[in-house]
């Protein structure tokens, strides 16, 4: 996965957890639907894998 699509998804967990989901959609929905079939799959399991980043307190 690129650095800045680790970075725009990372970024989304921290706008979630701060109650600013549609800010989040805005910064992760442009890196999901460019990524290709290999990087979708890495965002996939990098989702699953930080699932918890999205719903943790701050």
């Amino acid at each position: 996965m690129r650095d800045s699509t680790r970075h725009a998804l990372e970024r989304a967990a921290e706008l979630t957890r701060n109650n600013r989901l549609v800010e989040a959609m805005a910064t992760a929905e442009p890196v999901i639907t460019a990524a290709d079939e290999f990087e979708s799959d890495e965002i996939r399991q990098w989702l699953i894998d930080h699932a918890d980043d999205f719903t943790k307190e701050v």
